[in-house]
């Protein structure tokens, strides 16, 4: 009397294990995180048209469409974000973090007056 498996189901648990392991890996370096997957964190309004259609500012990567440009969240306060990307893309004359549009006088100050 043996005490192992047959053969298939040695089989059978090694691909389960192996597709285990393939899934938990994909998911722990997944390049998008799953918080934003739902779409942009921050949005802004330009003034002017932006002439490239994407830009590293305010460390985060931007992507821009005609005069509205979204990004996913950084790790600086919106402000910090706003400020940076007015310095690449000239006046803001909206800002929009996590659905929150930033407040007349820090909008002033992300421009720069």
């Amino acid at each position: 009397m043996t005490l192992s498996l047959p053969r298939t189901s040695r089989f059978a648990g090694l691909a389960l294990a192996l597709v285990y392991t393939t899934l938990s890996f994909g998911v722990a370096t997944s390049s998008t995180p799953l918080a934003a997957q739902g779409g942009p964190y921050y949005t802004a309004t330009l003034a002017q048209p932006a002439d490239d259609n994407r830009a590293v500012a305010g460390g985060v990567a931007w992507n821009c469409a005609g005069t509205t440009c979204v990004a996913n969240k950084g790790t600086s306060r919106p402000s910090r974000v706003c400020r940076g990307l007015a310095r690449e893309f000239g006046e803001i004359v909206s800002f929009t973090a996590d659905g929150e549009a930033l407040a007349e006088d820090k909008l002033s100050r992300c421009n720069g007056n």
